[in-house]
């Protein structure tokens, strides 16, 4: 009877129990289960993902994330990586309904064992999937009501979604360090690899940073608890375990998405731009793929040459004297591609673009825009323009008196061998007699100086507006793409995490056509030259290197045309060169315009651009110039330009004349010594 009567008081004891258990887990679901977050959207979980920008080769440059973080799908983790996890953080993930009784059994034995001074290691009792409530929908705050909160949210998750679906969540949301959120983006972070390639102590280190992620000073031992756990779980074998405690922990202390210093400038652009175009958000959440058109090894031998030149200036001045600062840009003339970017010494010291940012005078590279509007009226390359002293001209309050940089005055000299060798007076000679808005409207066509330029005037035209490199290295992209408007490009295509195009310029996703090919965009512009007058400056171009004032740019065995300029005083210097289908421009300078001092000139920019194309073009073959139709080539002499026949005495050259244009005729002994005119002299 005794018996019967104490199983009688344990069975009413345990059905008040459950009794109980029920009306207080009703009462719980009754007060917190109606107020809490939607777990439903869960189902298309769509993290922030980093915006990752690859160069031209598909090397990684940089990230641009609030969260660094990489979305790996379940079927992409590595099985043993889920198995550290699981043994680290919850050892009966796979079968609790979402709360783990007996992980709460054991955590307050243990937790009671520790605080009682035994040997036992204090525990927590949240599984993976509270884990997943508190971080999507919850704070941190440790109050009874919100574990009760997230238990209920545990235990709704499970009834909804799959544990795969629960463990993907987790490991992509997780925070393990570093501004790492999610195994994808720490297994980068820390080892500068894909989670695919992690080894099972990599795998057993990520598993051990939940508990403390900022904190590497017991790395080892940690990672090594987490095997030992995977060991006592059957995940691993004691030798898998041993092999891998073995392992030196080699954490990629320099792995942080950070390029080198000398794409730096380029990618501040991107940013900028498509900060501009598609916003913050998109740019910095939405997992963007952004193909760049850098070429890495163009970048390197542009800023490796940039900063030879600026440290060569640099290095004879003192200390505490301002840094000689300059730019160097390049592009495809054809496309606008840019191929390489350096906007000063170094993005670290300052990154203010000076290729892209900084308006500078230009001083005579604006000469072969003045010279092309002669061309485009039918002046011929070797008509003679009058090189002499020039006295009382005045323009509103301004007296005029041009010099040569020599000092010297030559007579007559063919409209070729006044620009070659850059010479002032014939070029103020030149837009005398064409007007000046005339001869500054050519380089407002080309976008060198803008449509809406006011106060037009004579030194406009001889180089004291201001422009930037980039849009003076666009407008000499024309003279040998055909007279083609460019824009500058820095993004090939830019695609979003589910691999669709989107526009650079919108966020509005583009059809791609059926044959896989990007969407073609017509270009409708009409040339901003005719062809024999763009050919006709290509060639003086290529006489200004080949044998003027910009022969420092001179690439052996390559056909190279370009020209140099220098402002008052040697302030900015400039060099601007291309071969068939590449083009590159420089500058150098102080950011406070001041004198470069004796010595300084254009030939330095001339010298930095030859450094440049001398690697840029070391594999490639020589390609001439492309030669429009119409045209006719006769032998001149350069000095006279009459004909070779008439004229042998001298440097012989290979002239570009229209049709109804003709060589000069011979000048007799006299006239060439004392320069009388001859053929219509400007």
């Amino acid at each position: 009877m005794k018996l019967k009567k104490t199983l009688r008081v344990f069975l009413n004891i345990l059905f008040w129990g459950f009794t109980l258990s029920v009306a207080a887990l009703a009462v719980l679901l009754l007060i917190y289960g109606n107020d809490l977050p939607d777990y439903k959207k869960l189902a298309t979980y769509a993290p922030p993902v980093a915006t990752r920008l690859y160069a031209s080769d598909g090397s990684l440059l940089i990230e641009y994330a609030e969260e660094r973080r990489v979305f790996i799908d379940f079927a992409d983790m590595p099985p043993q990586l889920v198995n550290a996890f699981v043994a680290a953080e919850d050892q009966n993930f796979w079968t609790h309904p979402g709360i783990d009784i007996q992980g709460i059994t054991r955590a307050l034995v243990n937790n009671g064992m520790h605080m009682l001074g035994f040997d036992a290691r204090f525990s927590g009792a949240s599984t993976i999937t509270q884990q997943v409530a508190k971080n999507f929908f919850l704070t941190s705050e440790r109050t009874l009501s919100r574990k009760i909160k997230e238990a209920i949210l545990a235990m709704r998750l499970e009834r909804t979604f799959s544990k795969q679906h629960i463990m993907t969540l987790y490991l992509n949301q997780i925070f393990l360090g570093a501004r790492a959120y999610g195994v994808g983006s720490a297994a980068l972070m820390y080892f500068n690899k894909p989670v695919s390639e992690l080894t099972l102590a990599e795998c057993a280190f990520l598993a051990s940073l939940p508990k403390a992620p900022n904190n590497r000073d017991r790395a080892v031992e940690r990672r090594n608890y987490v095997l030992r756990r995977m060991v006592e779980e059957g995940y691993i074998t004691q030798a898998d375990a041993d092999a891998a405690a073995a392992e030196p922990l080699n954490i990629n202390s320099g792995f942080t998405a950070q390029m080198a210093d000398e794409f730096q400038y380029f990618a501040e652009d991107v940013r900028r731009q498509l900060l501009n175009t598609l916003g913050r958000e998109t740019l910095y959440n939405q997992g963007l793929y952004i193909k760049t058109t850098i070429v890495p090894e163009l970048q390197r031998a542009a800023s490796a040459a940039l900063n030879k030149e600026l440290d060569r200036y640099n290095s004879v001045r003192g200390e505490n004297e301002p840094k000689l600062q300059g730019a160097i840009i390049v592009m495809n003339p054809h496309t606008g591609r840019i191929l390489a970017m350096s906007g000063g010494r170094s993005f670290a010291e300052s990154s203010f673009n000076r290729a892209t940012q900084a308006m500078r005078q230009i001083g005579s590279t604006i000469k072969p825009f003045v010279y092309l509007a002669a061309l485009e009226r039918g002046m011929s390359p070797q008509a003679l323009i009058l090189d002499a002293p020039i006295v009382g001209w005045r323009e509103d309050n301004t007296l005029w008196k041009p010099e040569n940089y020599d000092k010297k005055f030559l007579g007559d000299v063919p409209l070729r061998l006044a620009l070659e060798t850059s010479r002032n007076v014939p070029a103020v000679r030149l837009v005398q007699s064409l007007g000046v808005e005339n001869a500054i409207e050519v380089a407002q066509r080309f976008g060198v100086y803008p449509a809406d330029l006011k106060n037009i005037n004579l030194s406009l035209a001889l180089g004291s507006g201001e422009t930037t490199l980039e849009r003076l290295v666009l407008g000499y992209s024309a003279f040998v793409n055909g007279g083609r408007v460019i824009q500058p490009k820095l993004v090939d295509y830019i695609e979003d995490r589910y691999g669709r195009t989107i526009d650079g310029n919108s966020v509005e996703l583009l059809d791609w056509s059926p044959d896989m090919l990007p969407p073609q965009r017509i270009d409708d512009t009409q040339p901003l030259s005719d062809p024999q007058s763009l050919y006709q400056m290509v060639s003086i171009l290529q006489g200004t290197v080949e044998r003027g004032t910009g022969k420092q740019a001179r690439v052996s065995g390559h056909t190279i045309a370009g020209k140099t300029g220098t402002t008052n005083d040697v302030k900015d210097i400039w060099f601007v060169g291309f071969s068939k289908n590449l083009i590159a421009g420089v500058y150098l300078g102080f950011d406070t315009p001041r004198p470069l001092g004796r010595g300084a000139g254009s030939y330095m920019a001339a010298r930095t651009f030859a450094d440049f194309m001398s690697v840029a073009l070391k594999d490639e073959k020589n390609q001439p110039f492309s030669v429009p139709d119409g045209l006719t080539f006769v032998r001149v002499n350069r000095r006279s330009g009459a004909s070779a026949a008439d004229d042998p005495n001298g440097t012989i050259i290979t002239e570009a004349f229209k049709p109804g244009q003709h060589p000069n005729p011979a000048p007799n002994a006299a006239a060439h010594e004392s320069g009388p005119a001859i053929g219509g002299v400007f």
